[in-house]
């Protein structure tokens, strides 16, 4: 067996691998001779079959194992001989490909002749954590801010009273309502006696705004457009007209804010209210902080470990944001320009993005291994609970997907381990607290080498999870 060094450049290599036809031969008689103790031929005993024979009938699949074999013995020990952890699996290219020249291989008469190309992680030199510095964010809320959160409380809990008179903004009405596309009815276009706030925004976009003025008892042809985005794809973009028939309408009764108003939430006054708001505003608050020293810290090992990224895990960072930017913008009814950007301009902001992404995840799973750092079975199943959670009423089929789904259950793993990562490395960290506004606490950050446009906003959001 031969293997030789043909290429290197930067973080690949390229190896050309020639493995002699007789060392391939001596494997399949080995198997072969193996083989024949276990099969059942007419006309011979068991066991007597003879190698010849065999390999007459067996000779094909055997050596095709046998090749298959000694590839991944060769380049396994080009990996293990070169100390090298593998970004993604060799790729094999055998040096000539045309049938007749395969044939002779597989019969055993050619040597296996390929190429390898392998493209290894780089080696991370983890940088001193005690030397960083980060301030953490914090923000106390005010009477102000509780106050405003009550307001906001009282507004979704408050009553109607029905009354004469046309429907104006702020008023509900209840509507009974038929819709047809191109003159046909559609699933989940009908209802009712249906309860509709308007101005509240929880009906298709120009929906609520056309029954501004009708009256109890009136019925109205409302057009509007399903959204580009619809869950419902068959719905999605598409225009529908709505006949509604309007049983009542009701005038939004004035909520005085006081210990009644907070019984009626279940709590025994309004100063109980205002503590669990405030206890509310504490738990938003201490979120918003985390992700602000996160990505603090986060910047920080991106610019402290400038190592190389794999090109072909930095490709498949960026097409998969990239597919999803398009069909972001497709849904939208968007383009690029309407994002104050180009397409090359975006392809551009993305890349820079990929890389940043999987250069942290380097950074990050070398700081996990070094440490010991894992994500414990009771982890996981705490957090395949709160997923399911999530799904009222489907809890068991959620829990059943997660189980049959090593990947979802991957995915679900990625942010735990991160975050145990993060919250190693901050210990270590010099951490201060800074005092800042709730302006300042939700202020979005920008993202080193981002540009003004809409677009590359919505790719620093994608960003902020690395």
């Amino acid at each position: 067996m031969q293997v030789t060094e043909t290429s290197v450049e930067g973080l690949k290599r390229e190896y050309k691998v020639v493995f002699p036809a007789a060392e391939l031969d001596k494997r399949a008689v080995e198997r072969l001779a193996a083989l024949k103790d276990r099969v059942q031929l007419a006309g011979f005993r068991p066991g007597k079959v003879p190698i010849p024979h065999l390999k007459r009938i067996y000779g094909k699949s055997v050596m095709g194992e046998v090749i298959e074999q000694a590839i991944a013995e060769v380049n396994g020990k080009i990996v293990s001989d070169g100390g090298f952890r593998l970004a993604l699996e060799p790729r094999v290219t055998l040096a000539d490909q045309a049938e007749a020249a395969v044939k002779e291989v597989v019969e055993g008469r050619a040597d296996l002749a390929y190429t390898v190309a392998i493209e290894v992680l780089p080696k991370v030199e983890l940088t001193n954590f005690k030397e960083i510095s980060l301030a953490r964010p914090v923000h106390e809320p005010t009477e102000e801010e509780i106050d405003e959160m009550v307001k906001t409380i009282a507004e979704q809990n408050r009553t109607f009273t029905t009354k004469q008179g046309k429907a104006e903004n702020g008023d509900r009405v209840v509507v009974s309502f038929k819709g047809t596309m191109d003159g046909k009815t559609f699933d989940g276009g009908s209802a009712e006696e249906v309860p509709v706030v308007i101005g509240q925004g929880g009906f298709l976009p120009g929906f609520e705004e056309q029954l501004i003025g009708i009256a109890p008892g009136e019925t109205r042809t409302v057009n509007v457009t399903f959204p580009k985005n619809y869950l419902a794809e068959h719905l999605a973009g598409k225009d529908a007209v709505f006949e509604v028939a309007t049983k009542t309408v009701e005038g939004a009764n004035e909520t005085k804010i006081d210990d009644a108003f907070a019984k009626t939430l279940g709590l025994d006054s309004l100063a109980k209210l205002k503590e669990q708001v405030r206890e509310r505003l504490v738990r938003g608050h201490t979120q918003a902080s985390r992700a602000k020293l996160k990505r603090a810290l986060l910047d920080e090992l991106d610019s402290r470990h400038k190592l190389e990224v794999p090109p072909s895990l930095a490709e498949q960072e960026f097409a998969g944001m990239w597919e999803s930017t398009k069909r972001e913008l497709e849904s939208a009814g968007r383009t690029f320009a309407d994002e104050d950007t180009t397409e090359e301009e975006a392809r551009e902001e993305y890349r820079k993005i990929a890389e940043r992404r999987v250069r942290l995840g380097l950074v990050i799973a070398e700081i996990g291994e070094k440490n010991g750092i894992k994500v414990s079975d009771d982890e996981l199943t705490r957090a395949v609970i709160e997923r399911a959670r999530q799904f009222p009423g489907r809890e068991q089929q959620v829990v059943e997907q997660y189980r049959r789904n090593p990947d979802a259950l991957a995915a679900l793993r990625a942010p735990i381990y991160e975050d145990k990562v993060v919250d190693y490395v901050l210990e270590l960290a010099k951490v201060t607290e800074k005092k800042v506004s709730r302006e300042a606490l939700y202020a979005q950050d920008e993202q080193p080498g981002q540009g003004k446009g809409k677009s590359k906003d919505k790719a620093k959001e994608k960003v902020r999870k690395k």
